[in-house]
């Protein structure tokens, strides 16, 4: 499956942004999808995990209560609704995707194996 992550952008600490993930490819109803973010000088981060019929989402403690994960696979997308913006939710974002049968979607990056090529979001102070 080809992804691709859109939506990012600058916006004051405070705001929101929505960011969208396009899947094509193959059947995306097939594959659990999750976000991560990476910041110059750390390890890439998990922000967020959706299984494939929208349920059993899972959240950084970061991000708990301030970001929402969706999925419309009628339209093979999957969005990230991010409110309450943080100077440290800079970060470039990446969609990713897992066809492997999980329950529950992991939260680490190795069992991903399909990305996105990742959207920058700014937020100033």
């Amino acid at each position: 499956v080809q992804l691709q992550a859109s939506g990012g952008g600058w916006v004051q600490a405070g705001g929101s942004l929505r960011l969208s993930c396009e899947a094509s490819g193959r059947t995306f109803n097939r594959f659990a999808m999750a976000w991560f973010r990476h910041t110059p000088g750390k390890h890439r981060e998990f922000v967020g995990s959706i299984g494939r019929d929208g349920g059993a989402t899972t959240y950084a403690d970061s991000v708990k209560g301030r970001f929402t994960i969706s999925r419309d696979n009628a339209v093979n997308t999957m969005y990230l609704q991010m409110n309450s913006l943080k100077p440290e939710d800079t970060a470039v974002y990446y969609c990713a995707a897992t066809s492997s049968p999980f329950t529950n979607p992991p939260v680490t990056e190795r069992w991903y194996g399909f990305w996105g090529q990742g959207t920058l979001v700014t937020v100033s102070s």
